[in-house]
């Protein structure tokens, strides 16, 4: 990745609907040139995705938690994550170092549905030996990692 990428993920990082033409102005080449850049920025696995970010709450999913989860062994993990997969409410899962093997991500629709999805799903999970649930009162912001000209 040379200085022109960087500047190019930079702005698009902040606004993925951003017209190529745009990109293409402040960065002071052609658009094929841009187009070109983006597309093997994908085939290289640098930029993993695009889309548009769903408000949870707008669908009805009004509670967002992160579970600490603790496996019987920490070979289970890639059985415990196709598991995890399969709950569409759990939108996140990562495997860590320190308390606990696992930490996830879910939303629920409210404090019964959270309880039914810990209690009936999470924990009847293959592996898991104990959860720990912490509720996000609010997510004071959300960004992407920071992009420097420099290489």
């Amino acid at each position: 990745m040379d200085t022109l990428d960087r500047k190019i993920l930079s702005i698009i990082s902040q606004n993925a609907r951003i017209p190529f033409r745009d990109v293409a102005v402040q960065c002071g080449v052609s658009r094929a040139a841009v187009h070109q850049r983006v597309q093997r920025l994908f085939d290289d696995g640098v930029i993993t995705g695009s889309g548009y970010h769903v408000n949870p709450k707008s669908l009805g999913y009004s509670t967002c938690t992160f579970v600490g989860l603790s496996l019987e062994r920490g070979s289970m993990y890639h059985q415990v994550v196709e598991k995890l997969n399969q709950i569409p409410e759990v939108v996140e899962s990562h495997f860590t170092t320190g308390r606990y093997g696992m930490i996830i991500k879910l939303y629920a629709r409210d404090n019964g549905h959270l309880m039914e999805l810990i209690n009936n799903q999470i924990q009847e999970i293959e592996g898991v030996t104990s959860t720990e649930t912490l509720i996000s009162l609010d997510q004071g912001f959300k960004k992407e990692v920071p992009i420097h000209s420099e290489e």
